[in-house]
């Protein structure tokens, strides 16, 4: 059987630009005009906008502040440590003005989740949210990164603790001469990292995944391009419109929120509402208060607006757009968010972030798309047999896909995922979906057999109406946990005592 592709192309991707450039500098001819009026950051809470300009000054700003007090230069890496903040984008901005590295860091990690990724990384300067600023403290401790190459993420201006703030960079950064950041060579963005992402991938502990300036671009490009419809000239009847709003209650540490809520947004026109933590509640208001347009969820999300009766009580007719992406949604899902809002284009994507985000999404063709959608363009992909041969049209196998967004060159990426074209697809069982979240059976499993009373485990994923799936583990106690128990009865008192044991 042939290999499965759409016929859409994309426009010139450039390969001699920073992700920094292309956001805020290039001006690509499949970029729409935004309107004036429209700011590109809005903050959720206090309601302040930023402009296009005020973003330009702050990272210009906070690069001389890094490359001045820190030393950041070419390929250092910087870990960022938060949640989701309006100066997030801009820190990331300021670091690939300096043609350095960004790793985005998931603000609930523990101290050894974060003493990894600062080791895998090797990264030389965290930023970390004031909040954060302990579980940071201890992880860069841990890494052998000194206290003093910790910069801070607060509200006011000024030092925290003898330490100084993203706002204080900002603030003062003119003092010194101005980075300019230069323009790549030709095809050096290809090789470039501008990102060194976490990804428990299908099985093992984490790993780090290189993306590319170039990979990047492409997958924004993808995106923008996959989005739009051909029979309409009119942005006014597109998908994604300049002068919209989206919700961004995607953390901004994951692809799908690096990717769709910060660098799709931007480059379609639209504005970005930044919410540092989602809470349903404040998800409800959120939309009332800034008219949003767009909201793009995990399924967690969505069952919630499905489920809980408080959503009748708030207006939530500005929606538009609703993507659900992360893991699969049910066809059961689907329908109630379908009555839930009838006029609004709902659809999936598939994608991981080995492929910088988006594989698949659904066509704009259709006003709803209930799997994983159409391929973007010049994405191709193979679904494989266990003996290596090539499936037929609807056969389930291996998910084999070849797209510009993979890393730095384009290759075939074994995704480990089951799926079949025209149809769902699905990751094969050797990775958990919780609440979007991967989580790797053999790491849990090696946390478990670390237990005095655990002799064998296996942990398997059991479907969960709100979190999609969580892991059950099936344990064999050790034989000197069981002296005086009868053989046969039940043992619930050994189930919790390892739960907690494991937990503390």
């Amino acid at each position: 059987m042939p290999e499965f592709s759409t016929a859409r192309t994309l426009p010139h991707i450039p390969d001699d630009v920073t992700v920094e450039q292309f956001i805020l500098r290039d001006d690509h001819p499949a970029r729409p005009v935004r309107p004036q009026s429209s700011p590109w950051l809005v903050a959720d809470g206090t309601g302040v906008e930023v402009s296009l300009q005020e973003i330009q000054e702050r990272t210009i700003n906070l690069a001389n502040g890094l490359h001045s007090r820190f030393g950041i230069g070419e390929d250092d890496v910087v870990l960022i440590f938060s949640g989701n903040h309006i100066e997030y984008p801009i820190c990331t901005w300021a670091v690939h003005r300096l043609c350095a590295i960004i790793s985005p860091c998931n603000p609930s990690s523990t101290v050894s989740e974060l003493t990894n990724q600062l080791r895998q990384t090797r990264a030389t300067l965290v930023i970390a949210h004031a909040q954060l600023l302990d579980v940071a403290l201890s992880g860069a401790r841990e890494a052998g990164i000194p206290e003093e190459r910790i910069l801070v993420i607060e509200e006011e201006d000024g030092a925290l603790h003898g330490r100084r703030s993203v706002a204080y960079l900002m603030k003062h950064g003119l003092d010194t001469s101005p980075i300019l950041g230069r323009k790549l060579h030709a095809g050096e963005g290809r090789r470039k990292i501008a990102f060194l992402c976490s990804s428990s991938g299908t099985t093992g502990k984490p790993k780090v995944v290189a993306i590319s300036h170039f990979a990047f671009i492409a997958q924004v490009l993808q995106l923008a391009i996959h989005s739009r419809d051909e029979t309409h000239a009119s942005w006014d009847e597109q998908r994604y419109r300049p002068g919209d709003t989206c919700l961004a209650v995607l953390p901004f540490y994951h692809i799908y929120g690096l990717v769709a809520s910060i660098s799709l947004v931007l480059f379609s026109g639209m504005t970005v509402v930044v919410v540092p933590k989602f809470t349903f509640l404040g998800m409800l208001e959120s939309i009332g208060r800034h008219k949003i347009n767009h909201l793009m969820l995990v399924p967690p999300q969505v069952v919630l607006l499905c489920k809980e009766s408080i959503v009748r009580n708030y207006d939530l007719s500005s929606v538009r757009v609703i993507l659900c992406a992360a893991a699969p949604l049910s066809a059961e899902l689907n329908e109630q968010l379908v009555n839930l809002f009838p006029d609004a284009h709902i659809g999936q994507a598939y994608g991981s972030t080995e492929c910088t985000g988006g594989v698949s999404l659904w066509s704009t063709r259709s006003k709803r798309g209930f799997n994983g959608g159409q391929l973007l363009p010049e994405v191709v992909a193979r679904v494989v047999k266990p003996d290596g041969t090539l499936c037929g049209y609807n056969e389930p196998g291996e998910l084999l896909v070849k797209t510009p967004c993979c890393r730095a060159r384009i290759f075939w990426q074994r995704r480990g995922h089951e799926g079949n074209i025209c149809g769902r697809m699905d990751r094969l069982k050797e990775i958990i979906k919780v609440r979007g979240f991967q989580v790797a059976p053999a790491e849990l499993e090696g946390c478990l057999l670390g237990h005095d009373m655990v002799a064998d485990v296996c942990v398997v994923g059991m479907p969960e109406s709100f979190s999609g799936e969580v892991p059950l583990a099936f344990v064999v106690p050790d034989k000197g946990c069981l002296v005086g128990i009868p053989e046969r009865s039940e043992c619930n008192f050994t189930s919790q005592e390892i739960y907690h044991g494991v937990r503390g």
